[in-house]
């Protein structure tokens, strides 16, 4: 399976294992039984591969910081379209990068209209677990070829983007020309997406960056962080017309199993070093 997946797009198996190891764990933070359904069937495929990801998958040794950390932050998010949909019950929600998650099934209210998008090798995958109605998607594309929107565009609104692991993955360029398309496209509407520092995009911290995404999460050399921001409100100065509402780090939860890193969110260049921005569109 790994042989037609790019490193980007593996990173949606980590982000499915994570859940599906959490979701097995004592006092669980995230509860995704539909992951740890996935997961059990994509060990009969992984379990013949020699990678080094098909590997920490299958044997279930991922980082547990890992783990704790895509657990929580998928928790979030959750909670971002929860109170979305508690305004808008009839909201459009579009998950961009969605990878193999379940996040449809675990918020749904029975009116949301909501869009999975990914990288056709991703949703081809994802087919195989998952059934499109007259409220659930799959767009098989990649987030820059704004042909997505045409379908989406038939709705009235109110929209919320999601991209969570997806931005920093991209040129800087490409994140901006995208963020400001979704303004123009589907004014009023919400974002809701995981930054990187720019700070760690230097030359030499972009190096330790690039380690710790091979060694600890089992990443491909072209699974590498592109871009950033240093502020949260630095999307703000793109254009008029974005308001930034709130922002989000993994230290500010409050779960036992962060232990003694939830002193991290007092300090403020660790607390975003990578986060989660909250922005009006227009």
């Amino acid at each position: 399976m790994l042989a037609g997946i790019g490193d980007v797009a593996a990173t949606s198996l980590v982000t499915l294992y994570c859940h599906a190891i959490e979701t097995r764990s004592d006092n669980p933070i995230l509860a995704d039984l539909h992951s740890v359904e996935i997961a059990a069937e994509l060990d009969k495929t992984l379990s013949r591969s020699s990678q080094p990801l098909a590997r920490a998958l299958v044997s279930r040794t991922l980082d547990k910081n890992l783990v704790i950390h895509i657990a929580i932050r998928a928790k979030k998010y959750d909670a971002y379209v929860r109170e979305f949909l508690d305004q808008y019950p009839d909201g459009i929600v579009v998950n961009i990068g969605c990878g193999l998650d379940s996040r449809f099934l675990r918020v749904d209210n029975g009116r949301v209209i909501f869009y999975d998008l990914d990288l056709p090798e991703i949703i081809a995958i994802k087919k195989g677990f998952f059934k499109e109605n007259e409220r659930y998607h799959l767009v098989a594309s990649s987030v820059l070829d704004y042909g997505w929107m045409a379908p989406v565009r038939r709705h009235k609104g109110p929209f919320l983007f999601m991209a969570e692991g997806v931005f920093m993955y991209l040129d800087g360029d490409d994140v901006r020309s995208l963020v400001l398309e979704i303004k123009k496209t589907f004014p009023g509407s919400g974002l809701v997406c995981e930054v990187e520092n720019s700070f760690w995009l230097g030359p030499l911290t972009k190096k330790i960056l690039a380690y710790k995404l091979q060694h600890q999460c089992n990443l491909g050399t072209g699974a590498m962080f592109r871009s950033g921001i240093r502020d949260s409100r630095e999307m703000e100065q793109w254009e008029s017309g974005i308001q930034f509402l709130d922002d989000w780090s993994y230290f500010d939860a409050d779960e036992k199993k962060l232990g003694w890193l939830r002193v991290l969110r007092h300090i403020g260049w660790i607390r975003k070093t990578q986060w989660t921005v909250h922005y009006r569109l227009g």
